[in-house]
């Protein structure tokens, strides 16, 4: 996934979690908005220290990643993920459902795959 669609800015985030916009279950938060100024979608990853060390928390940001990179997500939306650290129990199957529900729910899939 190119850097592009990434969040670099702590102002970015702010203002997302600031919305107050948001999906969630006990093991992931998403916060989201619309974001008319670009022309893909763009996102945040948040792994807490107590979820454990470093090793930990970056793989957990790298299966998070390559969920994100599989869905067709809205282009003109920017999200925030936060992992919870009862999500580290999850095997990567799990974590990808759960995401992929918690997606649907907000609406940020294209292709009709949205729940109603």
């Amino acid at each position: 996934m190119k850097k592009e669609f990434r969040i670099k800015k702590s102002d970015d985030i702010l203002t997302l979690m600031k919305k107050k916009i948001t999906v969630g279950n006990s093991y992931f938060v998403i916060y989201y908005q619309k974001n008319h100024d670009q022309k893909h979608f763009k996102f945040a990853i948040s792994v807490p220290k107590k979820f454990g060390n470093a090793v930990q928390r970056n793989k957990m940001k790298r299966r998070i990643r390559e969920i994100i990179k599989d869905e067709s997500i809205l282009p003109n939306i920017d999200f925030f993920v936060v992992a919870k650290v009862k999500s580290q129990s999850l095997d990567f199957s799990e974590i990808k459902k759960n995401i992929e529900k918690l997606l649907k729910k907000a609406k940020l899939l294209k292709d009709g795959k949205n729940e109603k």
